[in-house]
Formats: C-alpha cells, structure tokens, sequence
C-alpha cells in the first residue's frame, strides 16, 4: 500500500476511542472522539497554501486531507476540538518515505513537517521532531473499517507518554477507495 491508497482508505467518518498512558504522572486517562477524514485535490487552496508555507512545489503533491475531531478526555472533560490539513509529498528517490506537512501539529499548536515512513505491512509511521519534543506514532488498518493507532511522545529531559487508539468506521461513512487484496489483508 501506498502514502495515497493509504489516505484514501482513511477517507470516512470514524468512532475513536484513547488510552494515554502519562508516564511521569504515572496516571491513564481515557477519551472518546468523533473524527471526519476528508480528501482534498491537489489544486485545493489549503493544500496548495500549506506547500508554499513549507517552500515545497504544490505540483509534488498528490493531494491532501482534512482532518476533523470533536471528542472529550476522562481528566477536564472539556470538548476538544479542532481540524487540521495533512499533505504528504513523497520522496521521488524512495515512494513509501516522505515529508508530511500539518497545518497543526500533534504535540504543538502550530504547523509542523514531518515524515513518513510506509511499512511493507501497509502501516505508516510518522516522526515528527518538535523543538522540545519528539512524536512517533504507527497508524493501520486490522480491517477496512478498523484503524488502529500507537503513539509515543517524548519531552527532551524525560516527560514521556504512551496512546493506543481504536478507530472504527461509522456505518454508511464507506471510504472511496477499492479495497485492494493488500489492504485488505493488512
């Protein structure tokens, strides 16, 4: 599978339910969200903005996503929340590697480029180096309509904390994508 199978295998509404492990806290806590995963064309103004943000030809692109969330933690349960655009621009050299590109980064408020490694398993891995952090998180599919996710993140001088998500698609909200034989072995 590649960065853009994988992508449009996304495409959909989907159920997330979070366990945050807060290692230096030494405390879990659990949230529920609702995320909407929307497929943005190439010459979509967002996708084209975010490109020139980062000094990177939007025609390197194949297109993007909007990602959309509105959920609650167990700690505040306050409402988080919020939408970001991701554009992934492959490597020409190497295509299951690439930069990704946030409007809004995971750990930070701000934008972010990361990168992204696809897996021969169909997984994708992004790493994303924040100044006072690192980011690493593992996202795939045990099905068409189950995504599952782990993630790390780690404050330079220790702070760590450990997520496993289980995303499940909602009825009626079916990707646009073929199911392909690998992804649906994957």
């Amino acid at each position: 599978m590649d960065i853009q199978e994988f992508f449009q295998l996304s495409s959909g509404k989907w159920f997330s339910q979070r366990t945050s492990h807060h290692l230096a806290f030494k405390q879990t806590e659990s949230g529920k969200s609702d995320i909407t995963i929307e497929m943005l064309s190439k010459d979509d103004p967002e996708v084209v903005k975010l490109c020139e943000q980062y000094n990177i030809d939007p025609n390197l692109a194949w297109g993007g996503a909007r990602v959309t969330w509105d959920g609650t933690m167990e700690w505040d349960e306050e409402k988080h929340s919020g939408s970001s655009v991701l554009v992934p621009i492959p490597d020409p050299d190497r295509p299951k590697e690439g930069k990704l590109l946030r409007e809004i980064g995971y750990a930070e408020k701000t934008g972010v480029a990361g990168s992204y490694i696809m897996g021969s398993d169909g997984a994708m891995t992004l790493i994303t180096e924040y100044e006072t952090m690192y980011s690493e998180e593992r996202i795939w599919f045990a099905s068409e309509n189950l995504r599952l996710r782990t993630s790390i993140l780690k404050r330079f001088g220790g702070f760590s904390m450990a997520t496993f998500c289980s995303e499940i698609r909602k009825l009626g909200t079916q990707s646009p994508a073929k199911t392909t034989d690998a992804a649906a072995k994957v």
